[in-house]
Order: structure tokens, then C-alpha cells, then sequence
């Protein structure tokens, strides 16, 4: 089965939401490490940007560099095949996360 980790920065105020929602929406391919569930790994630190002028910041003003206490969190996702798992997983972050744009990367992992 093709195991992948996704990995996504967030406000530290909606770490546990968005973690949630993936675990509720996803009960066996987000967060699930042989009989262990919920697994994430949380990774506290300061995320900058700057809204550029079509921007629709949540958080800051458009042409102003801002600075943001933000989680890294990582997740493991289980996916059957044809990636459509992760597709699934990928889409409800985007849906439940407070940014316009959301930051995130994709590992595949290999059993070694």
C-alpha cells in the first residue's frame, strides 16, 4: 500500500481543528500507524508572508510583511492506489483550513 506523509503549516490556533477534521473525514488513511490512530507530529514556528495586491489575507494587510506563529504538521496517509486517498485528504485540508492559499508538501515513503 503506497504511504505517503503530508506535511502543512497552519496558525497555531487551528492545528487541532484542521487535525481533527482529517482524522474524522479520514478514520483509516490519515494518521493511522499499525494500531495506533490520531498520529501527527506538531513542530512549533514563525511563518512569514506578505499578501501580494489581488491577495485575500486572513490574516495581515495586502503589501505588508507579516509574521505568524504557525504549526508544521505532518500526518501519515495510507492510499489503496491511484493516489485518490491523498487526492481526498489534500482537498478536505484546503476546505478546512483558515488561509486563501494553503501551504503543504508531499512526501512518498518507501519501506526499506
Amino acid at each position: 500500500m503506497p504511504r505517503f506523509k503530508l506535511v502543512f503549516f497552519t496558525p497555531r490556533t487551528s492545528t487541532q481543528t484542521i487535525l481533527q477534521h482529517l482524522f474524522e473525514k479520514h478514520p483509516q488513511e490519515v494518521g493511522k500507524i499499525g494500531h495506533y490512530e490520531h498520529c501527527a507530529f506538531i513542530i512549533p514556528g514563525t511563518g512569514q508572508f506578505k499578501p501580494g495586491p489581488e491577495a485575500n489575507p486572513t490574516i495581515g494587510s495586502r503589501g505588508t510583511l507579516e509574521f505568524v506563529e504557525e504549526d508544521r504538521v505532518e500526518v501519515l496517509v495510507n492510499d489503496k492506489g491511484e493516489r485518490a486517498e491523498l487526492s481526498a485528504a489534500i482537498k478536505e485540508l484546503k476546505a478546512v483550513h483558515p488561509y486563501e492559499e494553503v501551504a503543504y508538501d508531499v512526501y512518498q515513503l518507501e519501506d526499506i
